[in-house]
């Protein structure tokens, strides 16, 4: 599973829209969409942040 695989699958199962999580994260939703269609990443700050969010490792 790839990570922008992994964000998308994680925020579906939070019930939570990409507004939603942009919103938390302090980004745009266009950067959401962009890191769950996998055309840019999300920095380390924001990974560390999602991992928190999720409650998943950034492994």
């Amino acid at each position: 599973m790839t990570l922008s695989e992994k964000i998308l699958d994680l925020r579906k199962q939070q019930g939570m829209s990409q507004e939603n999580l942009a919103e938390k994260l302090g980004v745009s939703r266009q950067a959401v969409s962009r890191w769950e269609v996998g055309s840019a990443l999300p920095d380390a700050s924001n990974i560390r942040q999602l991992s928190r969010l999720f409650g998943v490792t950034a492994y």
